[in-house]
């Protein structure tokens, strides 16, 4: 009997948190930057979406061993591994998948043309860094 009080009074808080604003953000990011860099590093084996390697700049490409496609295949599996990170640890993964699109702008910033999509590549980094500070936020909260 006291474990059917005990699971009733546990789901009140979570239905609170569940209707706070700050929480609802909090969610959707971590679902997507759990969802988006898996899907994306899976691509980066198949080429579906896009033509990969065209998006190394050459500079990286020449220090890089093996071929502008095995680097994409490595670029591949740290991309779902930060997905995978977000959806374990999010106010670790954050700061991962932050870290990991600074890179991707230094590099688009190098290859003329691509500037639109390092610029939008700014704009996700904002939000994983949002994520972090949000994950850190309900982590204390959950702490308590």
């Amino acid at each position: 009997m006291s474990s059917v009080t005990t699971s009733t009074t546990s789901a009140a808080p979570r239905r609170v948190m569940l209707t706070d604003p700050g929480y609802q953000a909090f969610v959707i990011l971590r679902i997507g930057f759990t969802v988006a860099p898996i899907l994306f590093g899976l691509d980066k084996f198949a080429n579906l979406l896009v033509d990969w390697p065209t998006y190394l700049a050459p500079w990286i490409d020449d220090i890089v061993p093996g071929s502008a496609q095995a680097a994409m295949y490595a670029v591949g599996a740290i991309e779902i591994v930060a997905g995978i990170a977000v959806a374990l640890a999010p106010r670790f993964g954050g700061w991962l998948v932050a870290g990991w699109l600074a890179g991707i702008i230094v590099n688009l910033l190098t290859i003329p043309g691509h500037y639109d999509v390092a610029l939008r590549d700014f704009g996700l980094l904002l939000g994983a860094v949002a994520l972090a500070r949000l994950a850190q936020r309900y982590h204390a909260k959950r702490q308590r």
